[in-house]
Order: structure tokens, then C-alpha cells, then sequence
């Protein structure tokens, strides 16, 4: 699978749907989109696949997570490529109680930027409890309340930025 190098831009965002959500914070064209349902994403991508003829769609949870990992070429950082927060990620102690255009910190060990802390990233999944068994490549379950999110974000302090935390919201 192929995932973005980034975060979705508020440029990308606009140049998709017309607009940036009203109520978004923080406003700049690098900065990561923010304030935006599940369901605002879906409608997003499906948008995003009319215009491209492509078939972009949100990472499953273990898409994700293999991804801010590393990948194969994981150092096996706490945090998306690396063990010192401040180096890959914009949250509480950094910020300045504000996201950042993306892109602006250290990549991981994959390229990928802003995988730990910025704004919370959806993920396809509802959210549920881990299987004890061991799987390959696993989906959440079938259904749910809420949706996962992961990598913390820039009012988060260091727990909600570790590769694996866990979060939820509808």
C-alpha cells in the first residue's frame, strides 16, 4: 500500500472540497487540516478519487502503525522516528499551543513526517479490542461507535504521541 508522505494540507483540503472547514484552527496553506469528522474524510476521498481516477482511501489501524513505525527499516522508536519527541513532532511542550505547516520536523525512518503529534490522523477501523491471536494485516471490527485516530497532536502531552497509543472518537 501506498500512503501520503504528509498530512493532508489545508491547500489540498481547498483545492478538493472548494473549502476549508469554517471552523478550523490555525489557517495556512501547509498546515495540516484540522477539525474534520471521519465522515468529512470520507466525503474528502471520495471527492479526491472522482477528480484523480484513483482509489485513495484511509490506512486500516496496522496500516498505519507499520507505517509511523518504520516499516521494515524500524529502528523501533517510541515515537514516529525517534525517541526524542521534539525532533518529530509538534505537541504540548512544543507547539506554542498551535499546529505547524507539515513537514516541519524530522521524518521517520520511511520519509514519512508528522506521524507522531501535529493533528490526530483517522484511520479506516472502528475501534475495538485487540485480538489475542496473532494476525496479519488486521482490520478492527465490523462495527462500532467510535473510529480510531493515532499519532496525538499538538495539545497533547508525550503519552498520546507514541506509536502506540490509541485513540478514539466518532
Amino acid at each position: 500500500y501506498y500512503i501520503g508522505q504528509t498530512e493532508v494540507t489545508q491547500e489540498l483540503w481547498q483545492a478538493v472540497m472548494g473549502s476549508i472547514p469554517s471552523d478550523s484552527w490555525f489557517k495556512g496553506a501547509k498546515n495540516p487540516v484540522n477539525d474534520v469528522s471521519w465522515n468529512d474524510c470520507q466525503e474528502f476521498i471520495s471527492k479526491l478519487n472522482r477528480l484523480t481516477g484513483g482509489n485513495f482511501r484511509l490506512p486500516t489501524e496496522a496500516e498505519w502503525e507499520y507505517a509511523a513505525r518504520g516499516g521494515n527499516k524500524s529502528r523501533g522508536y517510541k515515537y514516529s522516528g525517534s525517541d526524542y519527541l521534539g525532533s518529530v513532532a509538534w505537541y504540548e511542550d512544543n507547539s506554542g499551543d498551535e499546529i505547524h505547516p507539515v513537514g516541519s520536523k524530522s521524518a521517520n525512518e520511511l520519509g514519512l513526517y508528522d506521524m507522531s503529534g501535529n493533528v490526530w490522523e483517522w484511520c479506516s477501523d472502528w475501534y475495538g479490542d485487540y485480538s489475542s491471536a496473532a494476525q496479519t494485516d488486521p482490520t478492527g471490527p465490523a462495527t462500532g461507535y467510535y473510529r480510531v485516530g493515532r499519532g496525538g497532536s499538538w495539545d497533547n502531552d508525550a503519552t498520546y504521541c507514541r506509536v502506540a497509543f490509541r485513540g478514539n472518537s466518532t
